[in-house]
């Protein structure tokens, strides 16, 4: 298409290629979004539920760590869950990019505005 404009063909590709990659990173940052982890504590007594963008959609609590001297515990347990699905998220998000990197040809490393 662009042949014998040098380097000019070359930057229009680059562009293409840009925009290309632009259009996939917005794409996952809307997967993101709908993608789902699940952090749990207590062996499964607390299970929270956020979105891979870190975001708390939902907490299942177990009624048995309701105990009046157990505050504290309960209360940890809520907090390590929801440490967990946000760390799972975060996880969920890197490896997602990892994905979008190496199937763009990139170095898996390469940092994308996200």
């Amino acid at each position: 298409m662009l042949k014998g404009l040098g380097q000019l063909g070359d930057m229009a590709k680059m562009m293409k290629q840009a925009q290309e990659m632009q259009g996939k990173v917005t794409q996952m940052q809307e997967d993101l979004a709908s993608m789902t982890v699940v952090g749990e504590s207590g062996a499964g007594l607390v299970k929270a539920t956020a979105t891979a963008k870190g975001e708390l959609t939902g907490l299942e609590i177990d009624p048995s760590i309701f105990v009046p001297s157990e505050k504290e515990v309960a209360e940890d347990l809520i907090l390590a869950a929801i440490k967990d699905a946000q760390a799972r998220a975060t996880q969920r998000a890197q490896d997602e990019m990892r994905k979008l990197t190496e199937e763009m040809g990139l170095p898996a490393d390469m940092k994308l505005p996200f």
